[in-house]
C-alpha cells in the first residue's frame, strides 16, 4: 500500500501517547511501531480504526488499511488510511485518510492555513465550505496528498480533524464528514 507519507520522514517515540493534551486521541505504543514499520492490516479496520474516533460511514471497496503516526514541532499527529489495490496515480484509486492533530494553539479554522503539518497543509487557495454539518477548509487533493478533496476542521480547542478523499469518493465527501465523531 502506497502510503502518503511515505515520502516524509516520521519522528515518533514512545513518549508520543504520554505527551498529548486531553481531550485529544492519540496512538498507543504498539500503534507508534505499526506506523514506524509501515505495517498496513489486510483487511482494513472498520469504525473504530482510531483510538478514540469513530467513523462511521467508510466507503466499500478497499482492500488495505495503515496507522500513521508524527510528532513533531510541538503538535501530534495521528491517522488511518485506508486504500483499494490500484495506484494511486490511478484515478480511479479509491482512498481515504483520516487524520487527528493535536495541536494546542488551534482555536479557528482560519489557523489551519499557517498549520504545522508534515503532510496535507492547506496551501494555495481553500477555501471555507459547510461539508456534512461542519464548518471546514477545503481544497483540490495535490501533490502528496493525491487527487481528490482535502478538508479539515477544528473540532474543539487544540484538536484538529483532516479528511483527504480520493476523487471516486469526493460524492460521500458530506457523509464521511458528518459521521466523523471523537469521543
Amino acid at each position: 500500500m502506497a502510503s502518503l507519507v511515505s515520502a516524509g520522514t516520521l519522528i515518533a517515540s514512545p513518549a508520543h501517547a504520554a505527551v498529548a493534551k486531553p481531550g485529544c486521541p492519540v496512538p498507543s505504543k504498539a500503534e507508534i511501531k505499526r506506523s514506524m514499520a509501515s505495517a498496513s492490516d489486510q483487511p482494513p479496520k472498520g469504525a473504530t480504526a482510531l483510538k478514540g474516533v469513530r467513523v462511521d460511514h467508510i466507503p466499500s471497496g478497499f482492500k488495505t488499511g495503515q496507522v500513521v503516526t508524527s510528532k513533531h514541532g510541538g503538535i501530534s499527529e495521528y491517522g488511518y488510511q485506508w486504500a483499494d489495490d490500484r495506484s494511486e496515480v490511478d484515478l480511479k484509486q479509491r482512498s481515504l485518510w483520516v487524520r487527528v492533530v493535536c495541536w494546542p494553539q488551534a482555536r479557528k479554522l482560519s489557523q489551519l492555513k499557517k498549520g504545522p503539518f508534515d503532510i496535507g497543509t492547506f496551501t494555495g487557495d481553500p477555501k471555507t465550505a459547510r461539508i456534512g454539518g461542519r464548518e471546514v477548509l477545503i481544497q483540490d487533493g495535490d501533490g502528496a496528498l493525491g487527487h481528490g478533496k482535502y478538508v479539515g476542521w477544528v473540532e474543539r480547542e487544540g484538536v484538529v480533524v483532516t479528511v483527504m478523499a480520493s476523487q471516486p469518493l469526493v460524492p460521500e465527501l458530506d457523509k464521511i464528514v458528518k459521521g466523523i465523531h471523537l469521543r
